[in-house]
């Protein structure tokens, strides 16, 4: 059992370390203390299985590389995973794509309308603020989302055009504050 111990304690260290996280990151991410993590790491305890999964799944190995002795100089064998920037390109492209079908069906029926590649603009920043949040940087999201409201705005103002409802942009001056006060909410710290 103290062997064990020290396979996984060595095998945590291992992948912590590579992938330049503090103990404190790697509990946060994890829902546990710095304190678990040392314990951990120092071979006084083991993670339960539900644990070992959620470790794996953060560095992206399988369950049994954490639980089997490697040689120090042993590459990390990760499992394969997709490009998610492709991913998230190919669905952004996609909105584009259906952008200009429906354009071209209404351009076929003798009624094109442009103002469908204006509705793409919000449509296709809500696709990309989903993958973001997925994937992504958490911080860019605060720009996607005042691109979807500006987006917003500007589609149903071309939309009504020859009302000249100008007075929509004002709504998007405290929205925007809003969104920007709203990203820089901290939790705070228990003492």
């Amino acid at each position: 059992m103290e062997n064990f111990r020290k396979t996984v304690a060595e095998n945590l260290i291992r992948l912590r370390t590579c992938a330049g996280l503090t103990q404190s990151e790697l509990g946060e991410k994890l829902s546990y203390s710095d304190k678990s993590i040392s314990k951990w790491e120092r071979g006084e305890g083991v993670p339960d299985a539900f644990v070992l999964k959620q470790i794996a799944s953060i560095f992206n190995v399988t369950v049994d590389y954490l639980l089997n002795e490697h040689s120090p100089d042993e590459k990390i064998e990760r499992p394969r995973t997709y490009s998610r920037s492709v991913i998230s390109t190919i669905a952004f492209i996609g909105v584009w794509t259906l952008a200009l079908v429906a354009f071209v069906v209404t351009w076929l029926c003798s009624m094109p309308t442009w103002l469908i590649f204006v509705f793409t603009v919000p449509i296709s920043l809500i696709v990309l603020l989903v993958f973001n949040s997925i994937w992504g940087i958490g911080k860019l999201n605060m720009f996607i989302i005042s691109g979807i409201v500006w987006g917003i705005i500007t589609s149903i103002y071309l939309l009504f055009y020859e009302s000249n409802w100008w007075q929509l942009f004002i709504v998007g001056v405290p929205a925007q504050i809003i969104i920007i006060l709203s990203f820089y909410i901290k939790k705070n710290k228990k003492k």
